[in-house]
């Protein structure tokens, strides 16, 4: 049986860059081992409009919350234990949204390269892993992104946010799901890059996030 390993980069070092794969990481991101206790959900980004993904989204985060609290049961005895299943119940179910919504919104529509979302359950730790292939042009832009995520103050940055979005009423994208996941459930977030195909040119990015639970 394979051991489990968790390995969290320091919080100096925000990137590596593997030439050999042509993948870069950035942030907090870990290669989780395939445990005992995972589930993967598989999308095919063709087979159905993004218009109509949105309430599927919302049922298969449901379904991944309904799934992972079952490894948390409540008791009679114990109301506590109700409380702390409600609460991974609800982190979980918001988490899973936001990354199935982002991913299917930035997700490159000149690619056939499945979205994916990847669940571990690991030592009183959540491990979200979601997959979608990214446009070659919109790399860099998202790179500035998560520059300006690792190395701001979360709060602040989600305050100024709010003040633009309400500024812009032509706004299509908060930007504030990542942000909230930092702020209100303590979220660690990493990002790897990978080149998987180079005529035409392919790139995925996997966020990861970790909840403790």
């Amino acid at each position: 049986m394979m051991k489990s390993l968790w390995w969290y980069p320091s919080k100096n070092k925000q990137w590596n860059l593997d030439l050999s794969t042509m993948t870069e990481i950035f942030g907090d991101f870990i290669e989780p081992p395939f445990t005992q206790e995972y589930l993967i959900i598989g999308f095919s980004p063709s087979s159905v409009p993004l218009k109509q993904r949105w309430r599927n989204n919302g049922l298969s985060a449901d379904f991944l919350a309904d799934y992972l609290t079952t490894f948390f049961p409540g008791t009679a005895q114990e109301p506590q234990t109700f409380e702390k299943q409600s609460q991974i119940k609800s982190a979980i179910s918001y988490v899973a949204n936001e990354l199935l919504e982002n991913a299917m919104k930035f997700n490159d529509e000149n690619s056939d390269h499945p979205i994916s979302i990847r669940l571990h359950l690991e030592s009183g730790r959540v491990a979200f892993l979601m997959t979608n292939s990214i446009p070659p042009q919109e790399v860099d832009k998202f790179k500035l992104y998560i520059q300006e995520l690792t190395t701001s103050d979360p709060y602040e940055m989600y305050i100024e946010k709010l003040e633009k979005n309400a500024a812009d009423e032509n706004s299509t994208s908060s930007g504030l799901g990542l942000l909230t996941m930092i702020n209100d459930y303590e979220a660690k977030i990493g990002w790897k890059f990978e080149t998987i195909q180079e005529e035409p040119k392919v790139m995925t990015v996997t966020t990861m996030v970790q909840l403790t639970v």
